[in-house]
């Protein structure tokens, strides 16, 4: 009897029944493979096998939520990402380029774990001999701390029972694979099956599992979008090959904002917090240099200070040619636009670039002030002072909009040393004055542009 078959998109995990070129699900195209159909008897295998006593419903009100939850992981940085600490009997999954960091960040949190629990650490692409130098380079050193190399899912599972960890780690999804399936490891269905039995192992044990993903080209977790939706928390840690800084994001939190970013340094003894990221991306930064401007935005609850640059050229092409590196492409070139329309600067006819320093994403309508100014201050090859920071959205009209929590982000800005600061005009009379932070009211970008590359007094 022929063995049925089903088709995978290797991008999104949908199922079809034929082949085709594009997927119908999420439209990538050439990503859908032919596998062969697991028996639904045997799918999960050992997994499904070891999970605990059948669980019956029961009502909301009866539910506990005295005892707390969370626990610090060492790390202050990933304790804010991650919403306050760990959750008991959570699985977080940690994606990023090879070689960012990740499976440092998981090893250099065993130090603080293991002080009050056992932490379990899996390798699918090390040998114990190749983790131990490099938890001897960490300064990880704990009788708590367990490491096996194994891509079985089912040994996996035998040595969770046997040691009963109260963390495990798992790295990668993409090297666990379940005997029970014929497709290889890092296929579809593997990564969807090892996943799930990790689930029902962090809520029917109430063990916390950290998982590390790879990433595909485009950036995303490679392996079946559906991978996403399984797990608790989804972090990304990002970061520029040229640059020793890394960036931690939450792109899903189950138990907290996923608007917090958490920064850290790569040095030779691992990765050390930044808990000024500002000062960190404000390092390096030309005076008196045309084109560039300081922006505060708001990363959850905290202010940060991000430079953007803009460069304004002449176009030698009949199409002028549109870049942004770290801002959103279409409201650059809306900006753009209000910049001409409403500003009276004729930069259609110009090759236009914007980036942001520092490897940070902008896409909060916060930065608008600051990337206006640039852009103009490029064109009209005026340099902006740098002590001067723009807070403020821009409207289709030119006009200038407010932005929350305008009085945390102009504390932050009087803390770290400058001395005047573009806001909206009509909440200029609701802001605290500071006696060595002069605030300047704008009602459009006109006014803003007039007062930022006005000659300094």
């Amino acid at each position: 009897m022929k063995q049925k078959t089903v088709f995978y998109c290797t991008e999104c995990g949908n199922e079809t029944a034929k082949w085709a070129g594009k997927c119908p699900a999420c439209g990538a195209w050439n990503t859908i493979v032919e596998q062969p159909e697991a028996p639904k008897a045997v799918r999960g295998g050992k997994a499904s096998a070891q999970v605990g006593a059948v669980r019956r419903a029961c009502p909301v009100m009866e539910l506990k939520t005295d005892e707390e939850i969370r626990f610090p992981t060492g790390m202050g940085e990933l304790d804010r990402v991650l919403g306050g600490g760990a959750v008991k009997g959570s699985l977080v999954l940690v994606g990023g380029a090879p070689g960012i960091g990740k499976s440092t960040l998981m090893l250099q949190i065993c130090s603080k774990l293991c002080e009050f629990s056992k932490v379990l650490y899996v390798s699918g692409e090390e040998s114990e001999h190749q983790l131990k130098l490099r938890a001897k380079r960490l300064r990880v050193e704990s009788g708590n701390l367990y490491v096996i190399s194994e891509t079985c899912l089912g040994d996996v599972l035998e040595s969770v029972s046997e040691e009963r960890p109260d963390i495990l780690i798992v790295d990668s999804i993409q090297t666990l694979y379940n005997d029970a399936l014929d497709s290889p490891a890092g296929s579809v269905s593997q990564v969807k099956d090892c996943t799930m039995a990790l689930m029902q192992l962090a809520k029917g044990q109430g063990v916390t599992v950290f998982v590390i993903g790879h990433v595909n080209k485009e950036g995303s977790i490679a392996g079946p979008k559906v991978l996403e939706h399984m797990v608790d928390c989804v972090l990304y840690f990002e970061g520029d090959q040229h640059t020793s800084y890394r960036i931690l994001r939450a792109a899903k939190n189950r138990f907290g904002a996923t608007n917090e970013i958490g920064v850290f340094e790569m040095r030779s003894e691992g990765l050390v917090e930044v808990e000024n990221p500002s000062e960190m991306l404000l390092s390096g930064r030309p005076d008196d240099a045309p084109g560039t401007c300081v922006a505060c935005v708001m990363e959850g609850m905290r202010p940060v200070l991000a430079e953007v640059q803009a460069l304004v050229v002449t176009s030698a092409a009949g199409n002028p040619r549109r870049t942004s590196n770290g801002f959103d492409y279409n409201r650059a070139a809306m900006l753009l636009a209000v910049l001409e329309k409403r500003g009276g600067l004729k930069v259609s006819a110009c090759d236009a670039y914007l980036n942001i320093i520092g490897g940070l994403y902008l896409d909060e309508p916060a930065a608008d002030l600051a990337a206006v100014i640039a852009l103009a201050s490029s064109y009209l090859d005026k340099p902006v002072p740098s002590n001067l920071v723009a807070i403020g959205e821009v409207g289709l009209t030119g006009e200038l909009r407010t932005v929350n929590q305008l009085e945390q982000r102009i504390s932050e800005v009087q803390r770290l040393g400058f001395r005047k600061c573009v806001i909206p005009a009509h909440r200029a009379g609701d802001v605290q004055r500071y006696s060595n932070l002069q605030l300047i009211p704008a009602r459009n970008i006109g006014e803003a542009i007039r007062a930022a590359l006005r000659p300094s007094e």
